[in-house]
């Protein structure tokens, strides 16, 4: 192997002084954001488009990342959100009938950067330890750093806490959807037979969060984050869901939360939400959130419903939680994480008012949670 062949091309500074070398690929410069990881085997185009990774950095744990290349089919919004990727290995040529795309060059053309060659083992047990790091990311194929000015700027990165995100990667003004979810051999069908009128508040949604709805029998509008109650009201719904998204949820629930309580006050309207909604859901009945170490990230984690005792296999992605210890009178905790025993959902005992941390729609399990949507759908036609 040649003298350029071994030179690092991508540098990973953490807020503690501790650097990670490795080679660059994807788009060239610097970025500083908080690192976590993400334990999926598959998936990572759609984690890369998750709006809930706004701000954040993925380390993903399962080293063969980039392999299958990428399709537009699979985003989850129009870009890339998170700031950039952690690997193992550096991706091969991609090898899968559907790939539209090298994810390499996906991710130059985007603007995101990746470094490839990483103890992603070692840097996990860090996470695991210490919480999630700030840390600033560069890609230089001249392989030139600046590491006191990179462990400067990790250390100046203001952290996730405090921080609204979901103004940053709402949309910008309402839309109505109506794409199902993808089945063989036809792809994405539109619905044409809706029952239900749905308003979704947009905090980051996920496109395929969208698509359950619709294929649960929703006629979906999509209104920004910032929607107040008189606008989510203009649109005559049948039931509100809460969108997925990104940032400190107090920060988020500042506006997000008077609209919220306006609903639940106003109407008896069925109310459905999840991740970010989840927790917003939360705050306007009285309870609190709290920053966790490290987060939930990854595909593969079991999630008791208390009622039944059934354990579902779902999706997370979460750097927050729902202090299920703040919970008021008359909201039951529904579901809880058989990890660490965190909240993972609610519902209001007399009302058809309800919400979950994980993501149903990321086809966990593959189908354990889906009953969800249908759950919703149920409550707003017996409404």
């Amino acid at each position: 192997m040649s003298a350029a062949q071994t030179t690092p091309t991508a540098c990973l500074a953490l807020a503690d002084g501790t650097i990670f070398y490795g080679q660059g690929f994807g788009a060239t410069g610097q970025t500083t954001a908080e690192l976590c990881f993400n334990t999926a085997m598959t998936g990572y185009q759609e984690i890369m488009t998750d709006p809930s990774y706004a701000g954040q950095i993925v380390t993903f744990t399962f080293p063969h990342i980039g392999n299958t290349g990428v399709t537009p089919e699979d985003d989850e919004t129009q870009d890339p959100v998170a700031a950039g990727m952690v690997v193992k290995w550096m991706p091969t040529q991609s090898s899968n009938w559907r790939a539209a795309q090298e994810l390499g060059d996906w991710l130059k053309a985007r603007g995101r950067i990746a470094i490839g060659g990483v103890d992603t083992r070692r840097l996990t047990r860090a996470i695991r330890q210490q919480g999630a790091p700030h840390v600033a990311l560069a890609h230089d194929p001249e392989g030139k750093f600046d590491l006191e000015a990179l462990v400067a700027a990790a250390r100046g990165f203001s952290g996730l806490t405090g921080l609204d995100l979901a103004k940053d990667v709402t949309c910008a003004q309402s839309y109505r959807w109506d794409e199902m979810r993808w089945a063989w051999p036809d792809g994405y069908q539109r619905q044409t037979d809706a029952k239900h009128k749905v308003v979704a508040v947009d905090y980051g949604a996920k496109r395929n969060i969208l698509r359950c709805l619709a294929s649960a029998g929703c006629d979906v509008t999509v209104l920004p984050a910032s929607a107040s109650y008189d606008e989510v009201m203009a649109h005559a719904p049948d039931g509100v869901f809460l969108s997925n998204g990104p940032g400190d949820p107090a920060a988020t629930g500042a506006y997000a939360v008077p609209m919220i309580r306006d609903l639940l006050d106003k109407t008896q309207l069925p109310v459905f939400g999840i991740c970010l909604g989840h927790q917003m859901l939360a705050l306007a009945l009285g309870a609190k959130t709290i920053k966790m170490n490290h987060g939930h990230h990854g595909a593969n984690h079991p999630v008791k419903e208390v009622e039944t005792g059934k354990v579902e296999i779902t999706s997370m992605n979460h750097g927050f939680a729902v202090d299920s210890q703040t919970l008021p009178s008359g909201v039951l905790e529904t579901h809880v994480s058989l990890f660490d025993g965190s909240n993972c959902g609610i519902r209001m005992a007399d009302r058809p008012v309800f919400s979950v941390q994980h993501h149903p729609e990321a086809s966990p399990g593959p189908q354990d949670s889906f009953y969800l949507f249908e759950r919703f759908a149920a409550s707003m036609a017996a409404a």
